[in-house]
C-alpha cells in the first residue's frame, strides 16, 4: 500500500512537474521583462533629468551672458547754466598813485627825515640838499640884476632929462630917441636878470624835497652825503624816494576775450580775495577797461579799484579777481568725465531708448572739473558719465544711475 503510494505520488509528480516549470517559466521571464522595463524607464528618467538640467543651463547661460552683454551705464542730466556766474581771474594790486622823487638841483643829500614805510602828508619835509654852487650862483644873478637895474634907472633919468630939454628945443630929436632906445634896451636886460635871479632861486628852492601827496614811503634810494644829480649832465638822474598812495588801490585784472562784452564798468560787481586772508573778501568796483583786445594774449586789461582806508592791503601782492558776468542762456554744464575725445571734434555719448547716440557738442569755457557746452545737447537728454574708449552710436546700454552736474562723481 505504501508502495503504491510512493508510486503513485511519483508519477503525480511526474505528471504535474512539466506543467507548474512552464508557469514558473512564464513568470519568470515577465519578471524580468517588467525590470527591464523599469530599468529602461529609470535610465530615460535620468536622463530626462540630466537633459533637462544642461537645457536650463544653458538657458541661464545664454540669459546671463545676454545681460552681461549690455552694459550699464551712469548718466548726468545736463544743467543750465544760471543767468549770471562767477569767474575767478589773477590780479595784480597797484597803488593809485605811485611816483619816485627825483632831485631838481644838484649837490649832497643834507639830511633825510623819513625812512622807508612812514606815512606822509602832502608838504612834508623829506630831505634837504646842499647845494653850495647853486648858492654861489644866485648871488652871482642878484649882484647882477642889482647892476641892471642901476643902468634901467640911469637910462631912464637920462630919458626923461631929454625929453624935458626937447619941450624947449634944447636937444635934437635924435638925442631923445637915444636916450629912450637906451632906457629900454637896459629894462630888457633888468628883465632877463630877473628872469635868472628867479630861475637860481628855484633851484635853491629845490633843496628842500617835499612829498607831493598823501602817501607811504615804499623806497629810500639815498643816504647823508650822497652826491646828488638832477640829470642835467649825462649823469642819471637820482631816485631819492619811492612814494606810493595807497588809500584806494588798483587791481588790474586782464579778461579772456569771451568774457569781453559781459564786464561792464560801474554795472559788473568785482571781489577781492587774497591766500593772506583766507574766507574774506574784499569788495571792489570795476571802474574801466582798455577797451581794446591785447593783439598777444587776447585779454582785455581791465581796472578795479578797491578801497584800503587802514592800509590792511599791501600794493605788489597777487590777488584773485571774482568777476559776476552774465551767461549764455544756451550754455549747459557737464562734467568733463562726460567727455569723449576722438579726432578733432569733441564728443559726448547720450542714451535714448536704450541706446547710444554719440553726440557732436560746441565746448564753451573750462570751469575745472566741469565744462560748459554752447551747441549739440538739450536739457533732457541722458549724457553718459566716465564713457569707454570702445562705445559707438547704436549700441545697446542699461541705465543704473543717474546724477546732476552738482553730484559727486
Amino acid at each position: 500500500m505504501t508502495h503504491m503510494t510512493q508510486t503513485e505520488t511519483r508519477e503525480q509528480i511526474e505528471i504535474l512537474a512539466p506543467s507548474s516549470l512552464k508557469e514558473r517559466r512564464k513568470k519568470h521571464s515577465g519578471r524580468r521583462w517588467l525590470i527591464a522595463a523599469l530599468v529602461v524607464i529609470a535610465v530615460i528618467g535620468v536622463l530626462g533629468i540630466e537633459i533637462g538640467s544642461r537645457v536650463k543651463a544653458a538657458t541661464n547661460l545664454r540669459a546671463a551672458s545676454s545681460q552681461m552683454a549690455v552694459p550699464s551705464v551712469s548718466v548726468v542730466l545736463p544743467k543750465q547754466s544760471a543767468p549770471a556766474q562767477e569767474i575767478v581771474l589773477p590780479g595784480n594790486i597797484q597803488p593809485y598813485i605811485s611816483s619816485p622823487i627825483y632831485a631838481r638841483t644838484d649837490g649832497y643829500l643834507k639830511m633825510w627825515y623819513f625812512d622807508i614805510g612812514a606815512h606822509v602828508k602832502a608838504g612834508d619835509l623829506l630831505a634837504i640838499i646842499q647845494t653850495p654852487e647853486v648858492d654861489e650862483q644866485l648871488a652871482q644873478a642878484r649882484s647882477t640884476l642889482a647892476t641892471a637895474q642901476a643902468n634901467m634907472q640911469l637910462a631912464q633919468i637920462t630919458r626923461d632929462r631929454y625929453e624935458s630939454l626937447l619941450k624947449k628945443h634944447a636937444v635934437a630929436q635924435q638925442d631923445v630917441d637915444n636916450a629912450a632906445g637906451a632906457y629900454t634896451a637896459n629894462k630888457a636886460v633888468v628883465d632877463a636878470d630877473t628872469a635868472n635871479v628867479r630861475h637860481f632861486e628855484a633851484l635853491v628852492s629845490f633843496e628842500r624835497v617835499y612829498a607831493p601827496f598823501d602817501g607811504v614811503i615804499t623806497a629810500r634810494n639815498t643816504d647823508i652825503g650822497a652826491l646828488i644829480n638832477s640829470g642835467s649832465s649825462t649823469a642819471p638822474r637820482t631816485d631819492l624816494f619811492d612814494i606810493s598812495q595807497t588809500r584806494t588801490l588798483r587791481v588790474y585784472v586782464n579778461v579772456p576775450e569771451e568774457y569781453s562784452q559781459a564786464v561792464k564798468p560801474g554795472e559788473t560787481a568785482a571781489d577781492i580775495t587774497l591766500a593772506e586772508f583766507p574766507g574774506k573778501r574784499f569788495p571792489g568796483k570795476l571802474v574801466r577797461t582798455s577797451d581794446a583786445i591785447n593783439a598777444t594774449t587776447r585779454t582785455l586789461l581791465t581796472e578795479v579799484d578797491l578801497d584800503n582806508p587802514g592800509g590792511t592791503l599791501f600794493s605788489g601782492s597777487y590777488a584773485e579777481v571774482h568777476l559776476k558776468v552774465a551767461a549764455q542762456n544756451s550754455t549747459f554744464l557737464l562734467p568733463v568725465s562726460a567727455l569723449i575725445f576722438r579726432g578733432e571734434m569733441l564728443q559726448v555719448g547720450v542714451v535714448k531708448s536704450e541706446h547710444v547716440v554719440v553726440t557732436n557738442v560746441t565746448p564753451g569755457h573750462d570751469l575745472g572739473d566741469r565744462i560748459e557746452i554752447v551747441a549739440g545737447l538739450t536739457s533732457n537728454d541722458q549724457v553718459i558719465l566716465n564713457p569707454s574708449d570702445s562705445l559707438v552710436s547704436g549700441q545697446s546700454v542699461k541705465v543704473v544711475q543717474a546724477a546732476l552736474p552738482g553730484d559727486s562723481q
